[in-house]
């Protein structure tokens, strides 16, 4: 099993273990780091023959893992193109013009690379189904002020719906699309399940329809709460009077969309484990046969 998969299967078996290590994985720093250091720092972990049955201590290793996690991706190996690392995704997508392309980026390059994918051109269909989400998403985000400004519609009742209530749910609902059509391949063709022991057992459209789901709806989470939750405080802001300046309020309203992001992203990504189970009953009829184990492993990706 990758030394990625071992660390989340020790180290992440709690939603509050995962935020904790999600934080650190985040660092910005990490992105400074060469793909020599990175490479070497694979080795080190490919090479110790750690088991990770306890808790890391030491520190060193700490450091090498996060490494690791934070710049290689665990099913093929390679290391992650720099700008859709985990620790990019916050300042890269705080932009929203570029919004859904770097998210359907960032889908493709940290889905489940399952070796099934490669008997068939899935880079370029992932590409082209990438390129319809972020056409659609786009277009369906728009279509609410489309609508309000062709028709005059200028009530303080839609005003309120299309500019404060729907955004949230709807760019949370377009989030979640875009990383299911993506990563379609993944449910379509299956993703490889492991046993205890890291041994591939399999390949599984099931595993790849719960990895898909469970990453969609974290996806949804993320942006739907970071598009809510400073609507809400603004509102407070703005009734307290507590910016006395148009440009006051809009530095204001980026330091809030600015934090609940920061706060949201760690939250986002340990809502699932990162090594994802799935119970062996739930799984097809050709893998029950191959194992007995009532429980297999499979990278969640996300």
């Amino acid at each position: 099993m990758d030394p990625n998969l071992r660390f989340w299967r020790t180290e992440g078996q709690s939603f509050f273990q995962r935020f904790l290590r999600w934080v650190d994985v985040l660092d910005p720093l990490l992105l400074l780091k060469s793909s020599d250091e990175i490479r070497r720092t694979r080795l080190l972990l490919q090479n110790s023959g750690k088991t990770l049955s306890e808790p890391i201590q030491n520190d060193q290793t700490k450091q090498a893992f996060l490494l690791s996690l934070s710049s290689v991706h665990p099913d093929t190996d390679k290391i992650i193109p720099v700008l859709f690392r985990p620790p990019a995704f916050m300042p890269i997508s705080l932009p929203l013009l570029v919004f859904h392309m770097y998210t359907a980026g960032f889908a493709l390059v940290n889905g489940n690379g399952t070796a099934k994918a490669e008997e068939y051109s899935l880079q370029q269909k992932q590409i082209f189904c990438g390129l319809g989400a972020i056409t659609y998403a786009a277009c369906i985000g728009a279509l609410p002020l489309v609508f309000m400004n062709r028709y005059t519609l200028k009530s303080s009742l839609t005003q309120l719906v299309v500019k404060k209530l729907l955004p949230a749910p709807l760019f949370g609902l377009m989030s979640a699309f875009t990383v299911v059509v993506v990563r379609s391949p993944e449910f379509e063709n299956g993703i490889e399940v492991m046993d205890s022991n890291g041994k591939v057992v399999g390949v599984s459209q099931k595993a790849g329809e719960k990895a898909v789901k469970e990453t969609a709806l974290s996806r949804a989470v993320l942006f739907g709460t970071t598009f809510f939750l400073p609507a809400v405080l603004m509102y407070f802001v703005e009734r307290a009077k507590f910016a006395k300046t148009p440009h006051a309020l809009a530095s204001v309203r980026m330091f809030v969309v600015t934090s609940v992001l920061a706060g949201m992203l760690p939250v986002s990504l340990s809502m699932f484990p990162q090594c994802g189970v799935i119970k062996r009953a739930d799984l097809e009829p050709e893998i029950l046969s191959s194992t007995e184990e009532t429980e297999l492993f499979y990278n969640r990706g996300i």
